[in-house]
């Protein structure tokens, strides 16, 4: 849920329960949910599947916030900040789940980066609904966090 993979444990009809563990509650923004509160859902990508965009694993690698929302023409241009600890993996025409939405970093400065939306995005997630200030779950890009694990015990 908005970035968090998590199982389901109970349906009945339109509602679903899942269990959340304390450490997935430290690192998301899931404890500030309740009734009624939207969050983005997918389901999981089955084995066979065709990818048609970047690969996200569920995996929220911290939270960030809301800095700034601007208007370009039919997009909307989001500004976020990330901790410190994922700028390294922010590189402009790069990938970052925000809320679980798969986005192309547009442009970015140390932990902060800006994505464009497009109407399509803006409608169908909750990314519209966002605002200044507000915190959102970010994944930073596995393939550069592989990277960087194969670099590091490489000695490197």
């Amino acid at each position: 849920m908005s970035g968090a993979c998590l199982t389901v444990t109970a349906r009945r009809g339109r509602r679903f329960t899942v269990d959340v563990s304390p450490e997935t509650l430290r690192r998301t923004t899931l404890a500030g949910g309740g009734p009624g509160v939207r969050v983005n859902l997918e389901r999981a990508l089955r084995v066979g599947d065709r990818i048609g965009g970047h690969v996200v694993l569920g995996h929220v690698d911290g939270v960030g916030v809301v800095e700034k929302i601007r208007p370009d023409g039919d997009w909307v241009r989001y500004r976020f900040r990330a901790p410190r600890s994922l700028a390294r993996y922010l590189v402009e025409k790069g990938s970052i789940a925000v809320d679980g939405v798969s986005l192309t970093v547009y442009e970015c400065d140390g932990p902060r980066f800006t994505v464009a939306l497009i109407p399509h995005t803006l409608a169908v997630t909750t990314l519209g609904e966002r605002r200044p200030g507000d915190r959102v779950n970010l994944e930073a890009d596995v393939f550069l966090k592989h990277i960087e694990s194969m670099l590091r015990a490489r000695g490197r």
